[in-house]
């Protein structure tokens, strides 16, 4: 049986302005209050998400190894080919025949794939592995229903 990818990828439509308003006060978790009285401009959401857009894709989480840094199951990553890669970046990998996201750090010269929960075990990146950097993940779009 054929397993699910970690990461199912596809790549940004950006040749179209996607202009939502911008609301230049604090949002109350209160009363209400009417919101257009403070709209301040529309807001450009690839210009604001995507800054190099022919190295930058999108890519859906299959998996709970990132959710103590707030990426869970289902969000959709933005990842930028062109950044560099930094100690503690996170990071969409392939390792060994799969995709995966994690911090990347190097200890002691060595490096490691650290999953951001306690249910995971860090993954040692060796000579031997098939490994390649795909990207920095920039955004985390999280759906909260």
């Amino acid at each position: 049986m054929k397993s699910k990818p970690i990461l199912e990828f596809f790549i940004p439509e950006v040749d179209k302005e996607l202009k939502l308003p911008l609301v230049d006060a604090f949002i109350s978790a209160g009363f209400p209050s009417p919101a257009d009285d403070y709209i301040e401009g529309k807001l450009d959401l690839n210009r604001q998400l995507i800054k190099n857009p022919s190295s930058t894709f999108f890519a859906r989480v299959r998996g709970t190894s990132m959710t103590d840094v707030g990426i869970n199951d289902g969000d959709i990553l933005i990842i930028d080919k062109s950044l560099e890669a930094k100690h503690n970046s996170v990071l969409v990998c392939f390792i060994d025949g799969e995709f995966t996201v994690k911090k990347v750090q190097k200890i002691k010269g060595e490096l490691f794939l650290i999953p951001q929960s306690k249910d995971f075990a860090p993954i040692k990146v060796s000579r031997e592995s098939d490994f390649r950097l795909w990207g920095v993940v920039t955004y985390c779009i999280h759906k909260l229903h």
